[in-house]
């Protein structure tokens, strides 16, 4: 009887081994690129606030407000991540307010994404117009009617669609997600139109931007490198759409494997999904820009490398 006992001993204390080594290698898979991104998306928003020609720039401002979701983003997403490797329930409160967080910095990307293809057209098709349309101020107020739309949206899910009955048993049962926040399907429908609404008006600015540039090139009063360099930076915003839009596919991916596969390989499929939808979109528009703008490069990477500098 004492050998079946030590035996049964043994096993759990190797399934607790095998647990913790896979919690540990998960975690570690995701925190590490994340805190590396973190820190790029960091230097990156203070190379934007370092000098006076990004503070007054209008698309420097908007890259500002893109970056800076984007990072508060990935930020709650890595703890949401922690959290749920890690078996840790939140109050509803608590989880309540990072679903809310996550809703709201999700939305800014592609609002913001809608607006810098404007700014772009207007650069190239209207350039003695631009100083007089594309002001401080009015780069100002579109920021603050993107921040506005994005917290409407979360108004609405808050007061047409929260459970505010299960807030009596305080602890989420689950691990916090939207999901686990019982929204319903109510909630999935207006989040699907939502999103969907976006994504559109984003893809559509983008397009008639695009070909409004292509036009404008052909004319002979046309600024031509201008133009060129206006085109690139379209079909950069079209990838950075394409990328954000990545992210609202991870969380239906995940509930339709959920039904199929063990929750063992589902653990390690979502650290990957994670990585690639989660992670990767939130620091490619950073790493893109910074090393393609040639205003932006040698100061991102003075930021980067400035230890190493005045070490030599």
């Amino acid at each position: 009887m004492s050998n079946v006992s030590q035996s049964y001993t043994n096993m759990s204390i190797e399934v607790q081994y095998q647990e913790l080594l896979r919690v540990i290698i998960i975690s570690t898979l995701s925190t590490v690129p994340s805190f590396i991104f973190l820190f790029i998306n960091g230097t990156m928003l203070f190379t934007l606030r370092s000098k006076p020609v990004f503070r007054d720039t209008p698309r420097y401002i908007l890259l500002y407000n893109l970056l800076f979701a984007d990072t508060v983003q990935l930020a709650q997403s890595q703890v949401l991540f922690l959290l749920s490797i890690f078996r840790v329930k939140l109050p509803y409160p608590v989880c309540g307010f990072l679903s809310l967080l996550a809703n709201l910095t999700t939305g800014i990307s592609p609002l913001t994404l809608s607006v810098m293809p404007l700014e772009r057209y207007v650069a190239v098709c209207y350039p003695l117009r631009y100083p007089t349309i594309i002001t401080i101020r009015n780069t100002g107020a579109a920021i603050i009617v993107i921040w506005i739309i994005s917290s409407l949206n979360n108004l609405t899910r808050l007061i047409f669609f929260f459970p505010f009955e299960i807030l009596k048993n305080l602890q989420v049962k689950d691990l916090c997600s939207n999901i686990a926040l019982l929204f319903g399907s109510k909630s999935d429908q207006y989040d699907t139109a939502f999103t969907c609404l976006v994504f559109v008006s984003a893809g559509v600015a983008v397009i008639f931007s695009y070909i409004a540039v292509i036009l404008a090139a052909r004319s002979a009063s046309a600024n031509k490198a201008l133009a060129r360099k206006a085109r690139n930076t379209l079909l950069l915003n079209m990838m950075q759409l394409c990328l954000s839009l990545c992210s609202t596919i991870n969380n239906p991916l995940l509930i339709a494997l959920s039904r199929t596969v063990t929750r063992t390989v589902l653990l390690w499929v979502q650290n990957v999904f994670y990585v690639c939808f989660i992670i990767l979109p939130r620091c490619l528009s950073s790493l893109i820009y910074g090393l393609r703008d040639q205003t932006i490069r040698p100061v991102l990477m003075y930021h980067l490398c400035c230890y190493q500098k005045l070490s030599q």
